[in-house]
């Protein structure tokens, strides 16, 4: 994910250098052509195309800073310098509109005729086909890699378009002696290109301060975080932009059985699934804390069917019966049973039942006398708890296990002498 990471800045710093040099190019053509032909309004052209090469040097160097690694000073990286160019963008926009109208409004009362205006046609005619195919590139570039300044800057160069028009309507015009069109077409154009930089500057101020990206980006991770197994709930969903990128965190609840091993494989799955998802999330931080729920679903390996008095089986795989108990808040809500059909095979009779009866019914931990390795595993893979006891009656085994007295199992018992299990259970 790192290296995708500094591929997609590295070619946003690429398309930044190479809109650099052609707005350089144009600006000096547009520059000389303006001065020998007499044009004001390339002359000023020009000193807006100069005004672009400014702000490209500003998405260049924030997507080139963005690169750096982490360190001592700046532990969470250097991707804001990208979002502060953003907002020099802006500003340096909101120049360049004040520029466009006051320039705009002196054409309104210009009077002058225009030496080698075919050249001044031609140049106005190639500044916007160059501007259109700029525009389209650094807005394909900047939704691809996620980089804010380069989707503004080809907003701009979208106006430059429609300002490079401009300029050929206005020279025509001026041509054909009409001078006054060029004026009222630029005031229009100008407040366009106030309002850009207002949306522009705007989004990177509330992007510095930490905004949340859209709902849509929300509900895909929360979605994301309801589908994995092991999560009983979640919440402080908190996501943030980081420059291009999206960082977040949430705080996850799952069964107080869980190992630190398994927690950990849910926490990375949840985030492996989120950066598959959305490729713009960078880095997100999942906490996990134990779950207490209010209803749980106990099974208990029984002799006989008699209610809370039944006797609890020796043996897991072997039991005649398994009870199904519900509890809420601690008491019992319901019991109901349900026959082994399979105690009498003779390997793997346990395996049977686990697959069988106990993983389909939701079940959330398993009370017991003894278990072998492979129904212990099993049990365990499908996050059901499984507590070693060795109480006799359902009653007290119910009991004990409220009071947070039964031990959990993490090796299974017939690996252990009987000594080593009533050990185990001092």
């Amino acid at each position: 994910m790192e290296s995708v990471r500094i591929d997609r800045l590295k070619e946003g710093e690429k398309i930044s250098k190479i809109v650099i040099l052609v707005n350089i190019v144009l600006a000096a053509l547009k520059a000389l052509i303006g001065h020998f032909s007499g044009s004001i309004v390339l002359i000023t052209d020009a000193v807006h195309t100069v005004s672009d090469s400014v702000t490209n040097f500003a998405s260049w160097f924030g997507l080139k800073i963005a690169q750096k690694e982490p360190d001592e000073n700046f532990p969470y990286g250097y991707y804001r310098a990208e979002t502060i160019s953003t907002l020099f963008i802006s500003l340096f926009l909101l120049f360049a509109g004040y520029k466009l109208i006051t320039e705009s409004y002196s054409k309104l009362f210009t009077l002058k005729e225009l030496e080698i205006p075919y050249l001044a046609l031609g140049v106005s005619l190639v500044s916007s086909i160059v501007a259109f195919f700029i525009s389209r590139y650094e807005e394909e570039v900047g939704k691809r890699i996620n980089s804010r300044s380069l989707i503004a800057l080809s907003q701009e160069s979208r106006i430059d378009i429609f300002t490079s028009l401009l300029v050929f309507v206005g020279v025509f015009s001026t041509y054909l002696g009409i001078y006054y069109i060029e004026g009222i077409v630029g005031i229009l154009i100008s407040l366009i290109v106030f309002r850009i930089a207002i949306e522009n500057g705007k989004s990177s101020v509330l992007s510095l301060m930490d905004i949340s990206p859209s709902k849509d980006i929300e509900n895909k991770i929360k979605k994301i975080i309801e589908k994995t197994d092991g999560v009983e709930i979640f919440e402080d969903l908190k996501l943030r932009h980081l420059g291009p990128f999206i960082t977040g965190e949430v705080k996850i609840k799952a069964k107080k059985h869980l190992t630190v091993k398994r927690s950990h494989e849910i926490s990375d799955k949840i985030e492996e699934n989120i950066r598959n998802e959305i490729t713009d999330v960078n880095s997100f931080l999942i906490h996990v804390e134990p779950y207490e729920p209010k209803e749980q679903r106990i099974v208990i390996p029984v002799n006989s069917k008699g209610g809370i008095k039944s006797k609890l089986s020796d043996h897991f795989g072997r039991a005649k019966y398994y009870m199904f108990v519900n509890l809420s808040e601690g008491e019992i809500s319901s019991t109901s049973f349900k026959e082994n059909k399979y105690r009498d095979k003779k390997v793997r009779a346990g395996l049977f039942v686990v697959n069988k009866i106990i993983t389909k019914k939701d079940i959330d931990a398993v009370l017991t006398k003894s278990i072998g390795a492979i129904s212990l595993h099993t049990l365990r893979d499908n996050l059901v708890g499984v507590y070693l006891t060795k109480k006799n009656t359902v009653k007290d085994v119910i009991k004990s296990y409220n009071r947070g007295e039964l031990k959990l199992l993490e090796e299974p018992t017939k690996k252990l002498g009987k000594e080593s299990v009533e050990k185990r259970l001092e």
